[in-house]
């Protein structure tokens, strides 16, 4: 089957000033994952189960394009949970450690800035809108897997930040629009380069909504910090009155 890819510290040791863990909501997704495709892995060299597992659970977990389009689903609700059952496989070990890398790294800032919370709304929201776009574009047969959906929607709410925050300075936006350009520029070659097994379909996807998302995060938080400054002023005013 061909697929579209998309310790304890040591006692007595100190911890670097500074140091946060990653938000648990994130530790959780990333050790899901990443479970998944050991177990399959495993499965694939026959250590444990049997080497037919990853086709069983793609069958049942990657998303079809074909059962958008009265295809036979093995179950009721497999047209649903692909939306987001395809986001947590993967087409081995080196699909998933890049997909995680990212994820990782993103995820952190958008629960360091945005709340915890934000972690798995960006995720499925990026899966979603990726199995979407790939549903609705995608000319080929074959299956998709991967995170790289959700993955490029937490690249699009980092975009939308950096934009806000060089428009807040007063600085060009050229940085960020030549960012935007490196990512779709990657995309071609990876396309070209996989022989066109690329799902370039999810990756836009999902990015678009990691703007969408992205914006509205920050208006939020912009909204945030000018009822915190209201407030403060109000009390500053309330103790030179006193």
């Amino acid at each position: 089957m061909s697929v579209q890819a998309c310790g304890a510290p040591l006692s007595g040791a100190k911890v670097p000033s500074g140091y946060r863990p990653l938000p648990r909501v994130l530790l959780v997704l990333a050790g899901f994952i990443a479970l998944i495709e050991v177990v399959l892995s495993l499965a694939d060299a026959g250590v444990i189960l049997d080497p037919s597992l990853r086709l069983r659970v793609y069958a049942a977990g990657a998303f079809w394009t074909g059962l958008l389009h009265g295809g036979q689903p093995l179950f009721g609700l497999q047209p649903v949970t692909m939306f987001v059952s395809h986001a947590l496989l993967h087409g081995g070990i080196l699909h998933m450690a890049m997909n995680l890398t990212i994820l990782l790294a993103l995820g952190r800032f958008a629960a360091d800035r945005y709340g915890a919370a934000s972690v798995l709304t960006i995720f499925l929201s990026g899966a979603i809108a990726g199995g979407a776009a790939f549903g609705a574009l995608s000319q080929g047969g074959f299956p998709m897997v991967g995170a790289s959906g959700a993955v490029f929607a937490f690249l699009g709410v980092w975009i939308a930040w950096d934009w806000r925050r060089h428009r807040s300075l007063g600085a060009p936006v050229g940085p960020v629009l030549r960012r935007i350009a490196v990512l779709a520029g990657l995309n071609v070659v990876l396309y070209f380069g996989l022989g066109g097994m690329l799902a370039w379909e999810a990756h836009l996807g999902g990015f678009l909504v990691g703007l969408a998302l992205g914006t509205w995060y920050e208006n939020r938080h912009a909204t945030g910090l000018r009822m915190a400054r209201a407030e403060a002023r109000r009390r500053d005013a309330v103790q030179r009155n006193d």
